[in-house]
């Protein structure tokens, strides 16, 4: 561990390291974080980085300290489970909040244990971010990578651009530009961006499924008695995550 004043945790990641390439600090497939403190509770409640939407990248940027490691670098998957595991290091497993029977639309209050969110891992076999599928219909070879952290938000200015000049929101066709990465072999922004727009329905429904499931992530769902019956619910992010009431 980090020499610091502070205690700390190893923190396994869904990804075990391997999306990431050699020598980078997640490859072995931990991080360590420290517990929260009075400053990470000013970042919480800075109205400042609320409203710009960082408030959770720069709450975790200052809870970990493995050397070199930022929110950046991360996929997403790993970057939730570093927030689940630090919110449990923070307030313990216990969050309480309301959620809905998605069958009838009851609403109770209920106390979900934190530490029972398994890991979705990758499939056997993966090694590194770099994940290659022939679309079914064009029947092109399309080679995909996991977002990490950056990307995450280079979309996000991209499509505050798209908002200001009034347009559909491109959410979709400018996402995929970023996840491909080659086309048949070629690699040229012009063809990625042409594949990205033209793509058949089809083919980008496949394409988002294979990306769901080679995605590891921290599993935000459970099941739980709702009026009697049980019923699988995802996991609310409430402001009481970071800030459960005393």
């Amino acid at each position: 561990m980090a020499d610091n004043k502070f205690p700390s945790e190893m923190i396994d990641l869904p990804s075990e390291g391997k999306l990431y390439p050699k020598g980078h600090p997640l490859k072995e497939g931990k991080v360590e974080v420290k517990y929260m403190t009075a400053k990470e509770e000013d970042i919480l409640t800075s109205q400042n980085l609320i409203k710009k939407g960082v408030v959770i990248d720069r709450l975790l940027d200052s809870l970990i300290l493995t050397s070199g490691v930022k929110t950046d670098d991360m996929i997403l998957g790993d970057k939730n489970a570093i927030m689940v595991a630090a919110r449990i290091l923070a307030y313990g497993p216990e969050y309480e909040c309301q959620v809905t029977n998605p069958n009838n639309g009851e609403t109770i209050n209920h106390t979900f244990n934190l530490a029972d969110c398994p890991f979705k891992k990758l499939p056997k076999g993966i090694s590194e971010n770099l994940f290659e599928i022939t679309l079914p219909i064009s029947k092109k070879k399309i080679k995909f990578s996991l977002l990490t952290g950056k990307e995450e938000r280079l979309i996000e200015t991209d499509l505050k651009a798209s908002k200001k000049l009034g347009s559909v929101s491109p959410e979709l066709t400018t996402r995929l530009r970023y996840i491909i990465k080659e086309v048949d072999g070629d690699n040229s922004q012009s063809v990625i961006n042409d594949i990205s727009q033209n793509m058949l329905s089809r083919d980008s429904m496949f394409l988002r499924e294979q990306i769901k499931k080679n995605s590891p992530d921290i599993e935000l769902s459970q099941e739980i008695e709702i009026g009697g019956e049980t019923v699988k619910v995802n996991i609310p992010m409430t402001v009481g995550f970071f800030w459960p009431e005393s």
